[in-house]
């Protein structure tokens, strides 16, 4: 193995769903850096690999952790880093370590496999030519919608993770900044016992989850189709959904959001705002 610093994906559920390189690169590596210990000792025992893990997590420190790598990569030996599940550093803590191993001179190696977002991606049946990851919004109601209505004239498919206790709270804002027609899939606990995967209308998936309780479990990527308004002029279609903004968003920064999505200039928008404050607020 040539030395280097190995980003191995690593299953999101279903424990098979691992590389023969990626199995390979965990039992020959040096160092194993891993988000949380126990899972990844679950991860090895399944296949039969008895070693040593080290704890790196958002909370430890870079600059003690790229030292041992570089001591084993100035040796010739090689490092590897998992996260809990998928694919290192999407969503998960890590980017720094990286920068700190290309800085001092490591080679950094991605080791391809299991994402979450992805495997949504491939089975949601929502347009996949372009997708855009946001990940995890806001935990309050208010700051969430604000940070929703700020993709609301994003045309590619938006991809979001959500945690169990704000599925359903995180689709009804959705459904008041999109619109309960706006097209939508939630994929829970892919790839393990209980995988779900359901498109409909926003309206309906939120009345789904909401109505089973078991639906409100596990771990969830929610992907909601792109607006169809992005090259459109502003016209009636276009102040609905800017007022629709504005009901979570200050005129200024909804305008603001509206005229950088639409190529529109500002002003007429947030004048328009104003004028028309009675009816949108």
């Amino acid at each position: 193995m040539e030395s280097g610093l190995y980003i191995v994906a690593t299953p999101i559920g279903h424990l098979d769903d691992i590389t023969l390189r990626a199995l390979r690169i965990l039992k020959d590596v040096e160092l194993l850096a891993a988000e949380d210990t126990r899972h990844t000792r679950k991860l090895l025992q399944y296949h039969g690999i008895e070693r040593s893990v080290t704890t790196y997590h958002e909370h430890s420190s870079t600059d003690a952790m790229i030292e041992k790598i570089r001591s084993i990569c100035d040796s010739g030996g090689a490092c590897a880093l998992v996260s809990d599940a998928g694919t290192p550093l999407i969503s998960d803590p890590g980017y720094q370590l990286v920068r700190a191993a290309q800085d001092a001179g490591i080679r950094v190696v991605p080791i391809p496999g299991p994402s979450a977002t992805i495997a949504a991606v491939s089975a949601a049946g929502l347009p996949s030519d372009r997708f855009l990851f946001v990940g995890f919004g806001p935990a309050k109601d208010s700051a969430r919608r604000t940070w929703l209505a700020s993709f609301a004239f994003e045309a590619a498919t938006l991809i979001f993770y959500e945690a169990p206790h704000r599925i359903v709270s995180m689709l009804a804002d959705a459904v008041a900044v999109y619109g309960a027609e706006r097209e939508a899939c939630i994929c829970r606990e892919l790839t393990k016992t209980f995988e779900t995967i359901r498109r409909g209308t926003l309206g309906e998936l939120v009345e789904f989850v909401a109505q089973d309780s078991n639906q409100q479990r596990g771990e969830f990527v929610v992907l909601v189709r792109g607006s169809d308004q992005a090259e459109a002029d502003f016209g009636e279609q276009e102040q609905e959904l800017l007022g629709q903004i504005a009901e979570y968003a200050p005129p200024k920064v909804a305008a603001a959001m509206v005229a950088d999505y639409l190529g529109l200039k500002k002003k007429p928008l947030y004048e328009w705002l104003l004028d028309n404050k009675n009816s949108v607020a």
